[in-house]
């Protein structure tokens, strides 16, 4: 449900596009779009139902084809409390007098977050319920409801996120649901008809048209990132919504806008089916995507050769698209192709590529262990190498998350009795423990979990959130600080590195 201010461009900026329901503008990680709504158009009059006339494109199909696979999302944050010591200076006086000990304070349950709930759009993309939608939508949720266009209601749950695109797959339990057909974003081309389907500013089953005014822009956003740019207007409550063709095949999914006033004055970006089918697949299928990089820092071209102009050098690299490299990571795909500074990639398995973008979309369509072919210019002279993709950690296995019952254990919050009785302020108790990996690394039932590498355990989600971090480092080693019940201190470490298939 999370959203931010992606990037300030002069009075302008690019926003999420999901609403907040509580009329507030969160200002934590995530800033949320304006929820102020513009003047309605006109309403149109009645008419007899007519063909379109010669020259003009009828998207009423489209609109058809497409509304009912669209939903809205309510998203519901709990309010969250926690258990802070409190002292009274007086009784650091006046403690011992009064017979309450010195100092020792009381407990007192305070209010970190109040309850929040915001919204946005969901494109059904199977008929079991499968429903694709953005990362800032439904991160953080501890409720989904999810509406159908007939109004018919079901409970969402995540079935995974990816920050790196703004994607996350959720579902429902159902049946029988109208799936949209899912199109090839590759396909579409510039000053194409689109349309826009969502539910802006809670305005549900919501069109609106428009044509595709550019492929394959970065703007900095996400980090991956290959945007259809867009003039169908798109709000705040969009986000997560359908971009589809005239045929009314799902093309994009609906993410940012760029505005001055926060609603829509302009473009609308959304991202590629190219990138959200490899997403999704691996959603499903291992609950993280398996992203394979090339391990090259550099930028596009046309920006190289303006900086060096800016400094009075005169550049010729034999092209004028393209990706120049500046720099090449040790042990990746890169360095084996033998990439060097200086070289100008042009094609990913003979395919061009011009930008950055469409460098970054190439490769989202891929996954390590997978064989690339990479042509670029090195002296102006085109050269094509052939290597095996790996992903961030240098590997070429699939990764998938950590099942937290392999772990072999139960764990609870500390009460407030324990904390005070071993002088702790926060932790987990280990209730009960079996053959697992806690247990190997000498774990036992009663032990007090209090950090895991270096987040402090508070909660059970706590322990999941470093289980997770842990094994998407380039380390995969979980380090954990505990305490017996008799109060001696235990550390230990667990590597998960011994999972890679």
């Amino acid at each position: 449900m999370t959203q931010k201010t992606k990037m300030w461009l002069g009075a302008a900026a690019l926003v999420l596009s999901s609403s907040l329901m509580t009329g507030a503008i969160m200002t934590n990680k995530i800033s949320m779009a304006t929820t102020a709504v513009a003047a309605d158009a006109p309403a149109a009059t009645t008419a007899p139902a007519v063909a379109a006339p010669a020259g003009l494109v009828d998207l009423t199909t489209a609109a058809e084809r497409s509304v009912n696979s669209v939903v809205y999302i309510k998203v519901t944050q709990n309010a969250k409390r926690q258990t802070v010591t409190v002292r009274d200076p007086f009784e650091e006086f006046f403690g011992d007098f009064f017979g309450r000990g010195r100092g020792q304070g009381r407990q007192q349950e305070i209010e970190t977050q109040p309850k929040r709930q915001g919204a946005g759009s969901g494109v059904i993309i199977s008929t079991d319920g499968y429903i694709v939608t953005n990362n800032h939508v439904v991160a953080g949720a501890d409720e989904i409801l999810v509406k159908l266009n007939d109004n018919t209601e079901y409970k969402g749950r995540v079935i995974g996120l990816d920050e790196t695109t703004d994607l996350a797959l959720i579902k429902v339990e159902a049946k029988n649901l109208p799936a949209i057909t899912i199109g090839n974003s590759d396909a579409l081309k510039i000053g194409e008809w689109v349309l826009a389907v969502g539910n802006p500013f809670n305005l549900t089953s919501t069109v609106t048209a428009g044509i595709v005014s550019a492929k394959a822009r970065s703007l900095g956003a996400n980090g991956v990132e290959s945007f259809i740019q867009t003039d169908a207007a798109i709000n705040a409550g969009n986000s997560g919504g359908a971009l589809v063709n005239e045929r009314g095949e799902l093309v994009g999914i609906n993410a940012m806008l760029y505005s001055q006033t926060g609603s829509y004055s302009g473009y609308g970006f959304a991202i590629p089916t190219t990138i959200m089918n490899k997403v999704v697949k691996d959603l499903k299928e291992f609950g993280m995507v398996q992203r394979a990089i090339l391990g090259v820092r550099g930028t596009d071209v046309t920006n190289y050769i303006d900086s060096e102009k800016e400094k009075g050098n005169e550049v010729d690299l034999g092209t004028n698209t393209g990706i120049y490299i500046s720099d090449v990571e040790p042990k990746t795909t890169a360095e084996e192709l033998g990439l060097q500074k200086g070289d100008v990639v042009t094609a990913i398995d003979d395919k061009a590529v011009t930008k950055m973008a469409e460098l970054q979309e190439a490769l989202s369509q891929r996954r390590p262990g997978e064989k690339v072919k990479v042509t670029f210019l090195r002296n102006k002279k085109s050269r094509t190498e052939t290597a095996t993709l790996r992903n961030a950690q240098g590997g070429t296995e699939v990764m998938e998350e950590m099942d937290i019952d392999l772990f072999g254990a139960q764990l609870k919050p500390l009460t407030d009795e324990t904390k005070q009785a071993l002088a702790l302020r926060y932790g987990l108790e280990v209730t009960a423990i079996k053959k697992g990996k806690l247990a190997e690394a000498g774990i036992t039932k009663g032990m007090i979990l209090l950090q895991v590498n270096d987040r402090e355990m508070r909660t059970v989600e706590d322990f999941e959130e470093a289980v997770k971090a842990a094994n998407q480092s380039s380390d995969r080693v979980l380090w954990i600080r505990a305490i017996t019940q008799s109060g001696r201190r235990v550390a230990t470490a667990i590597d998960l590195s011994e999972d890679k298939k």
